[in-house]
C-alpha cells in the first residue's frame, strides 16, 4: 500500500519539445546565503496548470516495478495523480491543502487523511505546498523563512540549517541556482529523505527538472523512487476528476 501512495507523491515531469539542456554552473566563490536563496527565486514559475508524464521505476527491499504517471497540477490548488500499469489505472490521487486522498483498484482500498501520516513516514514535515515544489525543482522550504549557513560543496553551493531533532541541505548549481540536491535527516528516529536532481531545460513557463531520484530512508528500510520525464505542457484547460467506488475499504496507515 505505501508503494503507490508513494508513487502518488514523489514524481514529477518533462520535455515534450526539443530544448537544450541548461548549462550547469560549478560554484567556485563563496555567496551568502541571502544571495544563493535571491538567486534561487528569480526562476520563475509562471504557470496555472501544468500536464504531465513520467516513467517511474519504485524500488524497496522487497520489489521493484516500472509504472507509467499522468500528473496534473492546478498550481497552489491541487495535484491530481493517475498510476498505470500496462495502460490501465491502478491508482489514483488527490493532492489538495487540505489532505491527501488516496485509492488502488487492485485491492479496493483508499485512503482520505491529512500530511501527518505521510510525514511520518517520509521523516519531514510535509504540506501541500511541500509537495508542489518537489514535483517542479524548487526548495521544499521557503527559504527565506529561516536563517542557513552558507558554504561551498563539490562544486555546489550549500545551505543548511539544523538544530536538535533535524537538519535540512540544500545544494543549488551556480547557473541559475537551480536545486541540484535536496536533504533532510533526523538522527533520532534515523530516518532521511534525499531528492536528486538531473539536468534542467529552460522553458517560457519554468525552468524544468528532466528527471529525479528520491530516496527514503528510516532505519534499515529504503525505498527508492526513480523518475524519467516523458512529456508536459503547461496552461492547458484541465479536468481533475477523482471519485472512489462505492464498495472500497477505507485504510489507515500507521
Amino acid at each position: 500500500m505505501k508503494k503507490y501512495l508513494a508513487l502518488l507523491l514523489l514524481f514529477t515531469i518533462v520535455s515534450c519539445k526539443t530544448k537544450a539542456v541548461l548549462a550547469k554552473g560549478t560554484a567556485s566563490n563563496s555567496m551568502s546565503s541571502d544571495k544563493i536563496i535571491e538567486n534561487h527565486y528569480k526562476n520563475k514559475t509562471d504557470f496555472s496548470t501544468l500536464y504531465i508524464k513520467a516513467d517511474v521505476n519504485y524500488k524497496d527491499e522487497k520489489q521493484s516495478q516500472n509504472v507509467t504517471a499522468e500528473i496534473k497540477i492546478k498550481k497552489d490548488e491541487m495535484i491530481l495523480v493517475s498510476v498505470r500499469f500496462l495502460g490501465i489505472t491502478i491508482a489514483k490521487g488527490l493532492i489538495t491543502p487540505q489532505g491527501v486522498k488516496y485509492y488502488e483498484k487492485m485491492n479496493g482500498k483508499f485512503f482520505e487523511g491529512n500530511y501527518k501520516t505521510l510525514s511520518d513516514w517520509l521523516g519531514t514535515d510535509l504540506d501541500f505546498q511541500k509537495v508542489q515544489n518537489m514535483l517542479i525543482g524548487q526548495a521544499l522550504d521557503n527559504l527565506k523563512k529561516n536563517k542557513y549557513k552558507s558554504s561551498l560543496e563539490e562544486g555546489l553551493y550549500k545551505l543548511e540549517n539544523s538544530d536538535a531533532t533535524i537538519e535540512k541541505k540544500y545544494f543549488f548549481e551556480a547557473s541559475k541556482f537551480l536545486v541540484k540536491k535536496q536533504q533532510i535527516n533526523q538522527p533520532v528516529q534515523n530516518r532521511m529523505l534525499k531528492i536528486l536532481y538531473d539536468d534542467y531545460k529552460e522553458y517560457p513557463e519554468a525552468n524544468m527538472p528532466i528527471g529525479l531520484l528520491v530516496e527514503a530512508t528510516q532505519g534499515k528500510e529504503k525505498t527508492n523512487i526513480k523518475v524519467d520525464y516523458k512529456a508536459f505542457t503547461f496552461n492547458e484547460e484541465l479536468s481533475f476528476p477523482y471519485s472512489v467506488p462505492s464498495n472500497y475499504e477505507q485504510i489507515f496507515i500507521h
